[in-house]
C-alpha cells in the first residue's frame, strides 16, 4: 500500500479582486478534459419597485467557514462526477454591474458531466455556503438579499 496522498489540483476560494475566466479555462485544460464548462454569475442591473437602480452587490463572507464549505463543496461533487480539474472563485467585497461574483469552471472527459457538475456546483453553493449578498442602490440605501 502507498503512502502518498492524492491532491486534486483544484482552484478554490475567496477573492477581493475581479474572476478572471481566460485564468480558469486555461487551469482546467487537461489531456483528459474533453470538456469544460464555465458558468459565470454575474451583477445584473435591475430596479427596486420604486425605479431606483441597482448600482453594485456586496458580498460577506466567514473566510474560514466558507472556504472550508467550497473545498467541502467540491470534494462533493468530485464523488459524484468524474471532475479532471475545478476552478471554484467567489469574490467578496463590491461586485459593480456586469462583474462576475462567482466563477465554476469544470473540467471532465464529456461534455455531459461538465453540465451537471457545473449546475450542481451553483445550485449547492446558492443554498449551502456562508456567503451573504447585499444590493447597493443608487440612492445609497442597501439591502439583504435573503438566501431563500
Amino acid at each position: 500500500m502507498s503512502d502518498a496522498v492524492t491532491v486534486h489540483p483544484d482552484e478554490i476560494g475567496l477573492t477581493a479582486h475581479p474572476l478572471d475566466a481566460s485564468s480558469a479555462l486555461r487551469f482546467c485544460a487537461d489531456e483528459h478534459a474533453g470538456a469544460i464548462d464555465l458558468f459565470l454569475g454575474c451583477t445584473r442591473a435591475q430596479q427596486r419597485d420604486d425605479g431606483v437602480a441597482l448600482v453594485a452587490l456586496d458580498y460577506e463572507a466567514f473566510d474560514d467557514l466558507a472556504g472550508r464549505q467550497l473545498r467541502e463543496l467540491v470534494a462533493r461533487a468530485r464523488e459524484q462526477f468524474p471532475i479532471v480539474k475545478c476552478v471554484l472563485l467567489h469574490r467578496v467585497g463590491r461586485v459593480p454591474l456586469s462583474e462576475p461574483s462567482v466563477l465554476i469552471a469544470v473540467a471532465t472527459p464529456h461534455r455531459a458531466e461538465s453540465f451537471a457538475a457545473c449546475r450542481w456546483l451553483i445550485d449547492t453553493l446558492k443554498r449551502e455556503v456562508a456567503i451573504w449578498k447585499r444590493e447597493v442602490w443608487s440612492d445609497g440605501a442597501g439591502s439583504w438579499v435573503d438566501p431563500g
